[in-house]
């Protein structure tokens, strides 16, 4: 029976192959199926598909025959969309059980022939590794890649849910991921630096280059003998408002710069910051370093000051 089947081309209905289980794309581009289809429709499908076949008995006694797909499900859903009845497959024999061949035949096809996009493959590598128990260089070596590429693949479903969802969807490059991933223990600069790739339109050298500087920075306000309050500050005030902000002080006062990248992102800054009413906590200065700024704001509290504005750390301009 194998050596019936096995590199043999039969032509199958298309309604009797089940779609891969496995198959790593989730995502199929509507507009290049189309195309794919207008050649079907045009040249035929001309590279066969790759199936299993699955038998099971009936209750009249006869045997009900179908195919699993192995590779070949852009084909196969183009050739639907063609109208066309029947496919050519090659039918595969001794991998009906085997379902780590199957998902790794269809992560080969898939990278091989038509680039998934990143998330999609670092699924799929992920699934060979905690599922199949393949190593990292295991996997590289089945798709001719180094080590190297595989971790940093799976190294993409670290990062934020936003930033997942952008990659899948190509609205930022792989390359630009690379700098995120180097701000994952900074989420705060990690998701302004996101907003900047996309509003910005930021080149992959630039964000790399905001990125070794985000974090050479915070390397250098540590390491020199800053004010531990305003640096508490700023990291609350980032916290808060979802962007970059920076402190600086000078004597007295200083100012607070924040960014923000579109106009919804400039209303949404000032609704949060509107929103910060007289019910805001002020408990929080309490631990600083005896600033003058800081006992004017706890004497307004108490009726004690005699200045009338709202905030008693003067000469900070945003």
């Amino acid at each position: 029976m194998a050596e019936t089947y096995n590199n043999s081309i039969f032509w199958v209905d298309v309604g009797k192959i089940d779609p891969n289980p496995y198959q790593p794309r989730k995502e199929f581009d509507e507009g290049r199926l189309n195309d794919l289809a207008d050649s079907i429709r045009q040249y035929g499908v001309l590279q066969p598909l790759v199936v299993t076949r699955k038998e099971a008995e009936k209750e009249d006694g006869g045997i009900a025959v179908s195919y699993e797909l192995i590779a070949g499900e852009r084909r196969l859903r183009a050739a639907k969309i063609a109208g066309v009845l029947q496919v050519p497959v090659i039918i595969r024999v001794g991998d009906e059980n085997n379902l780590k061949l199957k998902l790794e035949i269809a992560i080969i096809e898939n990278v091989q022939r038509e680039d998934l996009n990143p998330i999609d493959r670092a699924h799929a590598f992920r699934q060979l590794v905690d599922e199949f128990g393949f190593k990292h260089h295991e996997v590289a070596l089945k798709i001719s890649k180094s080590r190297e590429y595989v971790s940093n693949s799976v190294r993409l479903l670290s990062l934020p849910e936003e930033i997942v969802k952008a990659l899948s969807l190509g609205t930022i490059t792989e390359g630009h991921a690379r700098p995120l991933l180097m701000l994952m223990d900074r989420p705060d600069e990690q998701r302004t630096l996101y907003k900047e790739i996309v509003y910005k339109k930021l080149t992959v050298r630039e964000a790399e280059r905001i990125a070794r500087h985000t974090a050479q920075d915070r390397v250098r306000k540590k390491s020199a003998e800053l004010d531990p309050t305003l640096l508490e500050l700023e990291e609350e005030l980032s916290k808060t408002l979802g962007t970059r902000v920076q402190v600086e002080s000078k004597g007295e006062g200083g100012k607070i710069m924040i960014d923000f990248f579109s106009p919804d992102d400039l209303a949404n800054l000032i609704h949060r910051i509107m929103s910060k009413d007289e019910n805001t906590d002020y408990q929080s200065a309490e631990n600083g370093n005896g600033a003058n700024g800081v006992e004017e704001l706890k004497k307004e509290e108490t009726g004690g000051g005699d200045d009338d504005s709202l905030y008693a750390i003067k000469n900070f301009t945003i």
